[in-house]
């Protein structure tokens, strides 16, 4: 070997080795404006890096005309579409764009093109594009400026519906187009408000079944004429109990409809609503539990539903007018969702998430009850020992039993008792479930700790009445609920719990930043992600289509007794009182939480002298989407815990 360039390699081994302990440190990537939030350690991101190195795969559809799956998964910084041709097979990528696509639907009338939703910058102003098969072109198909929102396929599959906010900037119309002929595009039916969704065509398309939402606990159905855009209310308005309709599908003799609904009940069940009575049949009354989704087979005689049952996901495949269910095949434990039956019936496609696997794509032939499993999703960190959830239930302050799910670190690795993160939903209507916890596994693994995912009241799944404990004035017994989780902490031998950090995302934003401002002394620090500090301001500035939604859940700011008890309990009113270091996580083009909910409450913190990080994404929304960084979040987290929780 010549003895020059031997040297020359040893001296490019040394500069490199030089340049590494020089960068021995990470900086924020461009897109994250970064404050008070100290250099990152290279080891850090090193050690914590695998654990955000996984990816997941989520069913799309099918392809109309062969077994083929289209799913969204990610190989590059966001998730995009994919063809898995067989069982196992490998994910050929179709987009490419720097924002996610997670849900594209084929025409169904040949597979020649798909059409997908997508936004910019994660705020949430959603547009409808055609994706050709062939030639890999993409063309947009609405305007560019509202917020659209995809719909089902007539019946004949040449024409489908959507809602747009295009005629007012607020309300969400309801809107037909052939993809193939963006020329056909028109407005079908004007509507008010932002919480109208069409579920359904009828099997003649001279219907659709639309759906308005006035808050979790009560919305209507409607049917509109295909041709004149009339509508025609399918439910009563004026019935003294209130009723929430989830999803729906006419039968295929277009005499009724299967919905899912509260009405008369605690849970939404399964039921069939005949057409000419009024009258619904209930399915699922034996089942105490909600059914979360359901779909109906392509030929309408068998019809797969999902029960959620303390946080996991039952399958459940019934012919059409039976009770009884069909013989399945065991399935993974966890949570599972996104039902599509393949054009012949036969075939059912879902996915299913839990704590060990961070979600893949599976299909059972019901007939024969062969399972077949699409995708195998990796990750660098092996799952096999990560912690199962363990239920957990506490007394909170009025007696009320609520419950989460708790994940211990390994005991062989950690001694002694151990800090708790508590993780809160958002929602509020949303529900903690057993589902795989990526990053936190570091906590859990590396770091010793302990993780609890509560569902106070106000969470769904547990019942109607249990959903509606928070609502209005009611909204502090919510606080109370994890301030009775703090004391049930103190009485565990291996929690520690003069070491507890709260955080969460959205209303857990809010509920952490409440946590931190009206029990302070109970905990050692917190990590607020995209909350509202103030519910009156948050309220003002979320956009106009959800606005009305919303105030139904909070309280309306416009009347004075709610706005004096909303700016009570802002926590922005009473920054005085978090004595806590707290991160601050927020997006830019935020349309759910507004970015200034943050900013302000950032710069009340400084005021006050509270240690205050915080971080803001120039080219996200409502919580992070691209890997680099959901990556740098977690770092910043990371160090966060280990300078003022675990010290």
């Amino acid at each position: 070997m010549n003895k020059k360039w031997m040297m020359a390699c040893v001296a490019v081994l040394l500069t490199g080795a030089s340049l590494l302990a020089q960068e021995a440190a990470l900086g924020p990537p461009e897109s994250i404006v970064a404050d008070g939030v100290p250099t990152i350690s290279a080891a850090v991101a090193e050690s914590a890096g695998r654990y955000g190195a996984y990816r997941s795969a989520a069913l799309a559809d099918w392809n109309p005309t062969k077994r083929e799956m289209l799913i969204s998964t990610r190989f590059g910084d966001t998730p995009q579409l994919h063809l898995v041709s067989t069982p196992g097979g490998a994910r050929r990528q179709l987009t490419f764009f720097p924002d996610a696509v997670t849900n594209g639907r084929y025409h169904p009338n040949g597979g020649d093109y798909i059409v997908f939703m997508k936004d910019i910058g994660g705020g949430e102003w959603y547009q409808l594009y055609r994706y050709e098969l062939t030639t890999g072109d993409v063309m947009l198909l609405t305007d560019g400026k509202a917020r659209n929102l995809m719909g089902p396929w007539s019946t004949k599959g040449d024409t489908l519906a959507y809602m747009s906010t295009r005629r007012t900037g607020k309300d969400t119309d309801l809107w037909v187009m052939n993809p193939a002929d963006p020329k056909s595009d028109h407005l079908l039916t004007k509507l008010e408000g932002g919480g109208w969704e069409a579920l359904d065509w009828s099997p003649d398309d001279k219907k659709i079944l639309l759906k308005e939402d006035l808050s979790i606990n009560e919305s209507y159905l409607w049917l509109v004429d295909t041709t004149s855009g009339e509508k025609t209310a399918l439910t009563p308005r004026d019935a003294k109990e209130k009723v929430s309709y989830g999803e729906g599908e006419f039968s295929k003799d277009g005499k009724g409809i299967y919905v899912t609904t509260d009405k008369e009940s605690e849970f939404q069940r399964l039921a069939y609503l005949d057409l000419a009575t009024k009258q619904p049949k209930y399915l699922t009354t034996k089942i105490p539990w909600d059914v979360d989704a359901f779909r109906l087979s392509h030929d309408g005689r068998r019809i797969a539903f999902v029960t959620n049952e303390a946080g996991a996901g039952v399958l459940h495949v019934r012919s059409t007018g039976s009770e009884s269910d069909a013989p399945l095949p065991k399935l993974p434990a966890g949570v599972i969702g996104m039902l599509h039956w393949q054009h012949d019936s036969r075939e059912l496609g879902l996915a299913i998430v839990n704590a060990r696997g961070p979600g893949d794509v599976y299909s059972i032939d019901v007939p024969n009850g062969k399972l077949s499993r699409w995708t195998n999703s990796e990750a660098a960190v092996k799952t096999d020992a990560f912690p199962e959830a363990e239920l957990v239930k506490w007394k909170s302050f009025d007696g009320r039993e609520i419950s989460g799910f708790l994940y211990r670190p390994p005991a062989a690795k950690f001694a002694g008792k151990r800090p708790v993160l508590v993780v809160i939903h958002g929602g509020p209507e949303g529900q903690s479930q057993p589902v795989f916890l990526g990053r936190g596994n570091y906590y859990l693994n590396e770091l010793g700790i302990a993780l609890i995912y509560p569902n106070v009241r106000g969470s769904t799944g547990y019942g109607k009445t249990f959903s509606l404990l928070d609502n209005g004035f009611q909204r502090q017994d919510t606080y109370k609920d994890i301030n009775s989780l703090f004391d049930w902490i103190g009485a565990q031998s291996d929690l520690d719990a003069s070491r507890i950090c709260v955080t969460g995302g959205s209303y857990g934003g809010h509920m952490t930043l409440a946590i931190s401002t009206f029990y302070s002394d109970r905990i050692k620090c917190s990590v607020d992600i995209v909350g509202m500090s103030n519910l009156v301001t948050f309220l003002e500035h979320t956009e106009a289509y959800r606005r009305d939604l919303r105030r139904v859940e909070y309280g309306d700011e416009r009347d004075p007794k709610m706005r004096d008890f909303l700016e009570k309990i802002a926590p922005m009113n009473h920054v005085d009182q978090i004595k806590k270091p707290m991160l601050v996580v927020a997006g830019k083009n935020d349309p759910r939480v507004p970015v200034s909910e943050s900013v302000q409450i950032v710069a009340a913190l400084k005021k006050e002298g509270t240690p205050a990080w915080y971080l803001m994404a120039t080219d996200e929304g409502h919580g992070y989407r691209k890997k680099v960084n959901q990556d740098f979040q977690f770092y910043a987290t990371v160090e966060f815990l280990k300078q003022y929780l675990l010290k």
